[in-house]
């Protein structure tokens, strides 16, 4: 029977003890030099199991200071369904209306924004070719539950109604419905998840600490010839989101 990671069984330990109240809510644990020597592992071994601590919701880094005992918060989950998220746009974390999801959105769009070599690289165009650049802020009872950066090929959109995502006769009605106004028809929508640390931007207008654990997304949609229509950038804070993504079986 495999032994189970050093760094799992450290993490069962201290979370025994943070349960059993030996460290109080708001309370800083011993460094982790004095506890990696206390359990005789690596600092590695004991990054790892406050890290493992830290996505449970359990602890919180704080920088510069060290790590605390957070409070309990209930970690909602949010549905990435293709039956629900159709409209793959400004509205597609909304879903069904469940508890905690979003129900509003701020945005601000930017036009004629060359685009940066990576995201030329997503939408198979040339690097500063233009692009509509959007940021949006996601928002449940009116906190921030997500961000996400959208990009569009001008070369696209330009000239017709719905250059902006937020504005025209199909403001916020995502980008499957917009694009199909224009005859490009989308078939595919490709998400890649990776586990990512907050920065200070991010940490500030999602009301969490900078380090934090954070789901980053990133988003490609295509038109049925292949081409990217649109790539985007989501940031979902680990601590109050279980993401959890839900397929459909196509009937013969």
């Amino acid at each position: 029977m495999p032994r189970e990671a050093p760094y799992l069984v450290v993490a069962d330990v201290l979370r025994s003890r943070i349960l059993a109240g030996e460290w109080q809510i708001g309370e800083r644990l011993p460094s982790r030099a004095r506890l990696s020597e206390e359990y005789g592992v690596g600092r590695n071994v004991m990054q790892r199991a406050m890290d493992r601590l830290i996505t449970d919701g359990l602890l919180e880094g704080r920088a510069g200071s060290g790590t605390y005992v957070r409070t309990p918060r209930e970690r909602l989950r949010l549905v990435r369904s293709r039956h629900r998220d159709r409209g793959f746009g400004s509205s597609s974390c909304s879903g069904a209306r469940q508890r905690g999801s979003a129900d509003s959105w701020d945005s601000h769009s930017e036009v004629r924004v060359p685009a940066p070599e990576e995201i030329a690289v997503r939408l198979g165009i040339r690097p500063g070719d233009l692009c509509v650049n959007t940021h949006y802020e996601f928002l449940a009872e009116g906190q921030p539950v997500q961000l996400s950066e959208s990009w569009e090929p001008m070369a696209i959109t330009d000239g017709t109604p719905i250059v902006l995502p937020e504005m025209g006769p199909l403001a916020g009605k995502g980008v499957v419905e917009r694009m199909r106004s224009i005859g490009v028809v989308i078939s595919t929508v490709v998400e890649v998840p990776r586990p990512a640390r907050a920065t200070r931007a991010q940490a500030n207008l999602l009301g969490i600490g900078v380090g934090d654990l954070v789901l980053q997304i990133e988003r490609t949609i295509h038109a049925t010839d292949g081409r990217p229509v649109e790539t985007a950038d989501m940031v979902i804070p680990d601590v109050r989101r279980e993401v959890v993504y839900e397929f459909g079986v196509d009937r013969p």
